[in-house]
């Protein structure tokens, strides 16, 4: 039971999606709570998130077909925290995500790093499918309709560059799949083809059909390319992938293993079978085959074989993931120097003790020199997050045994006094960073805990909040070509 007494702490989150076709900006506040009795360790937890202003949605500004505008996108930003009533450096935590096909513009790195450092100290940068398809699940509804009723449910979120499929399964990611479907694949101007996206290409010339640039729009080979994208996401859903797929395919084939219950469509292609979004506020009209998927996906025979949800959200779901669920809390019982933070962008390598300290003790040592040849192979001081895992209940003498071989691990580092960063998935962040400091008072030591994550992922530690935790996000880093 929540004590009435119990003090609430508010943080403000800002999401950020730059999409292949349109990009969305939302600010959440979200409250934390200790849920934990007074003569207990503190357990703070996110409590309740709302939203309190979301963007119209504007076309992604580009200065070419392979580079990103970025002045314009930063004053998209700056002009829409002005109407929202927030400064930059009222954000404590969210993500700039870059999505589709925007990831692979030429400037796309160096813009998303710039977003996230104007507009908020504590604003992540993150890119990637695989990402993207998990953020959009979490804001269309999917993965709380998964939770919900223990279901295996199919998010598909079809933007203008990729279709993005996540899969959970009670609640649980299940596996992920991307693929190149998208409504600005196939571009229209003065009702003639302007463009086609190369993926497309291939597939015309793979199928034998004739579609090029300059022929009308209503030329009946595009009816066959929507109908084949459908047909794609049917096999793919099945796990019946033929050959000829893999042109669609953008990275790896789809990794569930259970059979699919549910599907939610999110994306802008959503938009064109639900309507969600009112079309005054965002009067946005796009030339392209987006309306042209949305039928034959609703005409595709194979997906009328699962239960269809209706989407909380259509084409705000990424954005509205990324303010609202890439957040998590770490716990209370932690060591580190607030003059040390924010971290971002931390790669996290993973060193399990099997549940016996012995056994981790004696890993310890080859484990950060392999942190080391993968995430620092040129020496050049890239720091990373050491993520201790599977301990055992740790008696004051394993403890001290995992500090002292911690402290001489230290010098394999290219840059030994650049603060010494361990995450821990059970509770002994203090004990071990107090045991630590105390071997080596003048070395910086950020120790949290409470955190699950994967060797792979990247980590972000944000400032220290009053009720003692820091808001820690974990995402990955995939600008695709």
């Amino acid at each position: 039971m929540k004590s009435q007494a119990s003090h609430v702490e508010t943080l403000l989150s800002a999401g950020i999606d730059m999409g292949t076709s349109t990009t969305k900006l939302v600010i959440s506040r979200f409250s934390l709570m200790n849920m934990a009795g007074g003569a207990h360790v503190p357990r703070i937890e996110i409590i309740d998130k709302e939203v309190l202003y979301h963007s119209p949605i504007f076309r992604t500004p580009l200065v070419s077909s392979t580079v990103i505008d970025m002045d314009a996108v930063e004053s998209i930003v700056k002009s829409e925290y002005e109407k929202a009533g927030v400064k930059p450096d009222d954000i404590q935590t969210g993500a700039v995500i870059i999505t589709g096909e925007t990831a692979t513009k030429q400037n796309a790195e160096e813009t998303v790093h710039h977003l996230s450092a104007v507009a908020g100290e504590f604003l992540v940068a993150t890119a990637g499918p695989d990402l993207e398809g998990i953020i959009a699940a979490k804001g269309s509804g999917a993965y709380n309709y998964s939770k919900r009723t223990g279901k295996s449910v199919a998010n598909i979120d079809i933007g203008g560059g990729t279709a993005n499929l996540a899969v959970y399964e009670d609640g649980k990611l299940a596996g992920t799949c991307t693929l190149h479907i998208g409504g600005r694949l196939i571009e229209f101007k003065d009702k003639k083809v302007h463009s086609i996206s190369p993926p497309v290409e291939r597939l015309i010339r793979q199928e034998g059909w004739s579609l090029q640039e300059g022929d009308n729009k209503d030329h009946p080979d595009i009816h066959k390319v929507t109908e084949y994208m459908a047909a794609v996401i049917g096999r793919v859903l099945n796990k019946s992938m033929i050959s000829g797929d893999e042109v669609l395919l953008l990275g790896h084939p789809p990794q569930w293993a259970g059979e699919i219950d549910a599907i939610i469509f999110s994306g802008g292609v959503s938009e064109c079978m639900y309507q969600i979004e009112d079309p005054t506020a965002s009067p946005a009209v796009y030339d392209d085959i987006g309306i042209e998927i949305a039928q034959a996906m609703m005409k595709e025979e194979s997906l009328k074989l699962y239960e269809w949800r209706r989407p909380d959200e259509t084409v705000r779901a990424t954005v509205l993931g990324a303010g609202t669920q890439t957040t998590d809390i770490s716990g209370a019982t932690i060591q580190v120097e607030r003059s040390q933070l924010p971290q971002k962008n931390l790669p996290v390598f993973e060193v399990s003790f099997e549940g016996e300290a012995s056994t981790g003790v004696t890993k310890l040592r080859s484990g950060m020199e392999e942190a080391i040849s993968i995430y620092d192979p040129r020496n050049e001081g890239q720091n990373f997050v050491l993520y201790l895992t599977n301990l055992p209940h740790l008696k004051f003498r394993d403890v001290q045994s995992i500090a002292q071989e911690l402290v001489r691990c230290r010098w394999l580092k290219p840059n030994p006094l650049q603060p010494f960063i361990i995450a821990l998935q059970s509770d002994h962040a203090k004990v071990l960073g107090q045991t630590l400091q105390a071997l080596k008072p003048d070395e910086s030591v950020l120790c949290i805990d409470q955190i699950e994550v994967e060797q792979g992922d990247y980590m972000d530690i944000g400032q220290v909040l009053e009720s003692g935790v820091v808001p820690v996000v974990i995402k990955t880093l995939t600008f695709h070509s």
